[in-house]
């Protein structure tokens, strides 16, 4: 008769947990597990997501107004709502400016306190008080100088770049929706649909995408979203193929034959059944998507067709230092940016490939 080994017993009040193998988790778990294994792109991802919190909130980073005031007895949150110089004891109904010499001197008296950012400027204000001419070199009042407008150059570059992703984001989210929408209807009908609407694609990308960009922004004002609109008719068509491609694999499976058997619709097949097999190729591209798109609004603001001069962008700041070739600290931070950006989206769609690789354990 065989004894049996007592177990360990748990701890009074805590209940015992079981880890599942990583062999015996959901694809999506495993496809996570093999993303972390990949170091380079792992902490990529999170550079980049830093990168993005720090810029959407630049408000809170770099402002030329305080964050809140204290003058005499009053509170003020000048961030949010700037009062007038008037409202402060000055002369002037104007939005107060906090970088005169007599706001300073007003904030220096007793009881007087105002909690500025950590870089005190915004991407479109100008100090008219510097003393140095503009562009100005890196100096403890301008960390990385300024642009040939006397912008702070920091301020520049770190609005310019959450206009750049955000774009980015937006475009790619609008691209590859039209894109998957478009592959899966020629490739889940295929026939007579898939050659009608190949022949439309065809001719659509015929289309010349830069001189139709010239007479637009020669028509209307430039502005995000007539960009957006723009490069979107013509972003979405390199998806739409491996999506096509997918489809066409996927449709004659047995799963699909199945849930046609079971009386489901096509909606419900394509959407239950087919879109969440062929997402692969969709996900794995999705970085690689965001670097083109954001080199295309760089290079179209580079090119003075962009978004307007008001707006920070990464490509009027190359524009400035191809202009000011002996301002080094234009061009270079900018290059920089766009060279950091640009790795860490590949090496997270690297990751992701591999990720998504079932022929890697």
């Amino acid at each position: 008769m065989s004894a049996v080994l007592p177990g360990p017993t748990p701890s009074s009040g805590t209940a015992p947990t079981a880890t599942v193998p990583a062999k015996h988790a959901s694809p999506n778990r495993r496809a996570w597990l093999r993303f972390t294994r990949n170091r380079l792109g792992y902490l990529s991802l999170w550079v980049f997501a830093v990168m993005l919190v720090v810029s959407t909130l630049a408000e809170l980073v770099s402002n030329d107004r305080p964050i809140v005031a204290r003058i005499g007895e009053r509170w003020y949150a000048p961030m949010f709502v700037n009062p007038s110089e008037r409202a402060l004891g000055g002369d002037f109904g104007t939005p107060t400016d906090w970088k005169d010499p007599l706001i300073a001197d007003l904030l220096a008296r007793p009881g007087n306190v105002a909690l500025f950012t950590l870089n005190t400027h915004s991407a479109t204000s100008t100090d008219y008080f510097s003393p140095l001419a503009d562009p100005a070199r890196p100096s403890q009042r301008n960390w990385l100088g300024t642009d040939s407008n006397g912008r702070d150059m920091v301020a520049r570059l770190l609005y310019g770049f959450r206009v750049s992703i955000w774009f980015a984001i937006a475009l790619t989210v609008v691209g590859t929706a039209i894109g998957v929408a478009m592959g899966a209807l020629q490739g889940f009908f295929g026939g007579r649909v898939d050659l009608t609407l190949q022949r439309l694609i065809e001719i659509w990308g015929s289309v010349p995408e830069l001189y139709l960009l010239i007479i637009f922004a020669s028509i209307f004002e430039p502005s995000l979203l007539l960009l957006l609109v723009l490069l979107a008719l013509w972003g979405w068509m390199g998806l739409a193929d491996y999506v096509r491609a997918e489809f066409l694999r996927n449709r004659n499976l047995e799963f699909v034959k199945a849930a046609r058997a079971l009386g489901l619709s096509n909606a419900q097949i394509i959407w239950r059944h087919i879109l969440p097999n062929s997402m692969t190729p969709v996900i794995t591209f999705l970085p690689f998507r965001m670097s083109a798109a954001i080199l295309a609004l760089t290079s179209l603001d580079f090119l003075g067709l962009g978004v307007p001069s008001s707006v920070p962008s990464l490509g009027e700041l190359l524009k400035q230092g191809k202009a000011n070739l002996d301002a080094w600290w234009i061009i270079v931070p900018t290059f920089v940016v766009l060279t950091v950006t640009m790795l860490l989206l590949t090496f997270i769609g690297d990751a992701l490939r591999d990720a998504f690789d079932t022929r890697k354990s």
